[in-house]
C-alpha cells in the first residue's frame, strides 16, 4: 500500500491535465483543488534546494502548468492591482530573512510561493467575479458532501482510513482524536482540526446558499436536505473549535440578512488584528484570559490553552530579537533547553509567521487574507446584498475565510483553498462592482404566440 503514496502523489499531475481536457479550465481549477487536498495522502518529498513535494504543491504545480499548457491566455492578460501588494511581500520577505540570518533564500521562499502565493494567484486568475466564487462555493459544498461517508466511518473508527488506503499513519497521536465520547476524524489531512474547519466551512455554505435561494436543488437533491445532513455530520467531527466558528458565522450571515450591517464581520476582524498587536508586541498576558476562559471552557481546557499562550509568550520574545524579518529557517526562533533540546511547541499560525518572517511576513501574510474581505463588505458588496443570490457564494466564503483566519490565531492549519478565496474575493473587488439585477426574459405578443400555437 505504501507505494500507493508516490502513485497518488506524482500521478496526480497528469490528473489535472486530464481534469482540463475533460471540463471548463475553472471547473478543472476547482475539481484539482478540493480533490488534492481531501484526498491526496500525507507525505513530502524532499527534491533538492526545492521545497518538498506535498499534496499542496502537487495541486499548484499541476494547475500551473496545465494553465500554462491550455489556459495561456489567461496568464497573459492576467492585471496585477493594489491588493496584490501584500500577498507579494508575503512572498518575497524570505529572501532578506534567509540572507540576514546566512540561509540560502531558494526553497524558503518556493515553499512561501507554493503555499501561499501560488493558490492566491490560481484564485485572481480563475475565480475573481462573482460567478466564478459561486463556482467555487459549490466545489466546496460538493466536496463537504463527499467527506461524509469518511467522517462517519472515523467518528466511530477512529482515523484508520489513511493507514487502510496508504499503508501509513496520517495522524501518529490518537490521544488528540478522542473527544467527547467518539472520535474526531483526521480522514487524509493533518489533524481532526483540519476536517473540522473545512466541513464547518462547507456546512456554513450549504446553510446560506440555502437561506439566500442561490441554489435550490444539487445532483438532483433538494439543498436544504443536503445542508442539514452536512451540518449533523460536521457536529459530528467532534471539534469545538469549529463549533465556535460556525456560530460566529451564522452570527455575521444572519446579522446581514436582518440587519443589513457587517459590523460583526468587521468586530472580528477588529479583534484579530488587535490580537495580533498586542501579542507581537509583547503586550499580551494570559492570566487576565484565562481567569475567563477557565469557567467557561473547564480546567483541562483551559490548561491547554496556558500551556499554548505560554509558549507563545517566550517565542514571541525570541522573535522580537529579529523584530522586522525573523529568523528564517535558522532555528533562531525556537526555544531550547539546557542541554541545546528543542522544547518549542508552535501551535499557531501567527507565531510561526512572526517567528521565521518576522513583522514583515506576519503582516503581509495577514493582511493578504482579511484586507480583501474588508474591502468587498465595506466599499463594494455591503451587507445588503448578501442576501442576494448573486453575491451571496461571494459573501460568505468572505465571511468562511475570515473565520479561518480567527482559527489561525490559535492553530496552525495551512490551506491553500483559502489562499484561493483571498485571490478570488481581491480579483473581484478591483473590478467594479457587478450588476445584480436579473435579467428578465421577455416572453413573445399574445398575437404571436396564439399564431405560433395555431401554425404548431
Amino acid at each position: 500500500m505504501v507505494a500507493l503514496i508516490p502513485l497518488a502523489m506524482f500521478g496526480f499531475i497528469p490528473i489535472v491535465f486530464y481534469l482540463f481536457v475533460r471540463f471548463p479550465t475553472q471547473r478543472a481549477v476547482i475539481i484539482s483543488f478540493v480533490a488534492a487536498w481531501l484526498f491526496l495522502p500525507q507525505a513530502s518529498y524532499p527534491i533538492g534546494s526545492l521545497p518538498p513535494y506535498t499534496k499542496i504543491s502537487a495541486a499548484c504545480y499541476g494547475i500551473f502548468l496545465a494553465t500554462i499548457v491550455y489556459d495561456t491566455a489567461r496568464i497573459t492578460s492576467f492585471k496585477p492591482g493594489w491588493l496584490d501588494v501584500p500577498v507579494v511581500i508575503c512572498c518575497l520577505c524570505p529572501i532578506v530573512s534567509q540572507v540576514t540570518n546566512g540561509g540560502s533564500p531558494i526553497s524558503p521562499t518556493l515553499n512561501q510561493i507554493v503555499t501561499w502565493g501560488l493558490p492566491y494567484f490560481l484564485g485572481r486568475l480563475y475565480v475573481g467575479s462573482l460567478d466564478g466564487l459561486r463556482q467555487l462555493a459549490i466545489g466546496i459544498f460538493a466536496g463537504g458532501l463527499a467527506y461524509i461517508p469518511f467522517t462517519l466511518i472515523e467518528g466511530v473508527k477512529g482515523p484508520i482510513l489513511h493507514l487502510m488506503i496508504y499503508g501509513v499513519n496520517a495522524f501518529e497521536d490518537w490521544g488528540q482524536a478522542r473527544r467527547l465520547g467518539g472520535w474526531r476524524p483526521v480522514v487524509f489531512m493533518q489533524h481532526g482540526l483540519m476536517v473540522g474547519v473545512w466541513m464547518m466551512t462547507a456546512a456554513l455554505i450549504g446553510v446560506w446558499l440555502w437561506q439566500t435561494k442561490t441554489l435550490k436543488k444539487f445532483m438532483g437533491r433538494n439543498i436544504k436536505t443536503l445542508a442539514i445532513i452536512l451540518i449533523i455530520a460536521f457536529l459530528l467531527c467532534r471539534s469545538t473549535g469549529a463549533y465556535s466558528l460556525f456560530a460566529m458565522a451564522l452570527l455575521v450571515l444572519f446579522s446581514a440578512k436582518w440587519f443589513r450591517t457587517s459590523l460583526p464581520l468587521l468586530f472580528i476582524i477588529g479583534y484579530i488584528v488587535f490580537y495580533l498587536y498586542v501579542a507581537a508586541s509583547g503586550q499580551f498576558s494570559s492570566k487576565d484570559v484565562m481567569d475567563f476562559i477557565t469557567p467557561i471552557f473547564g480546567e483541562e481546557r483551559a490548561a491547554s490553552l496556558k500551556y499554548r499562550f505560554d509558549m507563545e509568550e517566550i517565542l514571541g520574545e525570541k522573535a522580537r530579537l529579529n523584530f522586522l524579518f525573523g529568523w528564517g529557517d535558522s532555528g533562531g526562533n525556537r526555544v531550547y533547553d539546557q542541554s541545546g533540546k528543542d522544547i518549542s511547541v508552535t501551535d499557531s499560525l501567527w507565531i510561526i509567521a512572526f517567528g521565521v518572517n518576522g513583522a514583515v511576513g506576519l503582516v503581509s501574510l495577514f493582511s493578504s487574507l482579511l484586507l480583501p474581505v474588508i474591502v468587498f463588505c465595506v466599499f463594494k458588496y455591503p451587507a445588503r446584498t448578501w442576501s442576494n443570490p448573486k453575491v451571496a457564494p461571494a459573501a460568505v466564503l468572505g465571511v468562511a475565510l475570515v473565520m479561518y483566519v480567527f482559527d489561525c490565531v490559535l492553530n496552525a492549519m495551512t490551506n491553500p483553498i483559502f489562499a484561493m478565496i483571498a485571490g478570488g474575493i481581491s480579483g473581484l473587488v478591483l473590478k467594479a462592482p457587478e450588476s445584480l439585477k436579473t435579467k428578465k426574459t421577455s416572453s413573445p405578443p399574445r398575437r404571436q404566440l396564439l399564431v405560433h400555437q395555431k401554425s404548431g
